[in-house]
């Protein structure tokens, strides 16, 4: 069953952010398939590259958790989590931070890719990470669970790791193994889970801090 949006900014967040993921990832996938076919991938490969981006797949769990708010359909009970709503508000951070602070200097993008990338790297976190603060019960969230909320990324980690060793593909530089080898893939997975766990901290502190001001605040 799916809920109509009101006019409340909390309830409305949700039909936003699931409008800008949906948009910014259908604009994506209509302009990177197109670009694989030409390099000679087909539709398996093309959609294995597609696949293998964090920003991609980030973004579709932004999408499922949007629709675990907007429906009552039971399968997506996995996305009403509080752990899964707060490891996502830190790693979509970290997709943004990332971008903006690396990436973004490695390329020049116009017209329609420009806009499927502000859309999926600026957009849609910045609306996430609004939605959890403002619309997201708090209160939920223990230190305990930090290990825990590592555990989706480490295993992206080993997947692209995996791939790369069948495919010799690589999303990221940093990740790379076969032009800067295993030792600087380590160790720049290393830094990056560094920072992501504390973004995780940030976002767990956040919880604690946001559930106290709830409860001073009059009802």
């Amino acid at each position: 069953m799916v809920r109509r949006p009101a006019r409340n900014p909390r309830i409305l967040l949700p039909w936003v952010g699931l409008a800008v993921g949906i948009g910014g990832l259908g604009l994506q996938f209509s302009l990177s398939m197109p670009a694989y076919a030409a390099a000679g991938k087909d539709i398996p490969g093309s959609l294995g590259t597609f696949l293998a981006f964090y920003t991609i797949l980030t973004n579709i769990v932004l999408v499922l958790v949007y629709l675990s708010v907007v429906t009552t359909w039971r399968w997506l009970e996995l996305f009403r989590h509080p752990i899964t709503r707060g490891l996502m508000a830190a790693n979509i951070a970290l997709v943004m931070l990332y971008v903006y602070f690396v990436l973004r200097h490695l390329a020049v993008l116009e017209g329609q890719a420009l806009t499927a990338d502000n859309m999926l790297h600026y957009l849609a976190p910045i609306l996430y990470l609004l939605w959890w603060v403002i619309a997201q019960p708090h209160g939920a969230l223990k230190w305990a669970n930090l290990p825990l909320m590592l555990v989706p990324t480490l295993a992206y980690l080993v997947y692209i790791l995996a791939r790369g060793a069948w495919v010799t593909e690589y999303p990221y530089p940093i990740l790379a193994v076969h032009k800067i080898g295993y030792g600087a893939v380590l160790l720049n997975s290393a830094y990056m889970t560094v920072v992501l766990a504390a973004l995780m901290a940030v976002v767990i502190a956040a919880d604690h801090l946001l559930a106290r001001f709830s409860r001073t605040v009059p009802a």
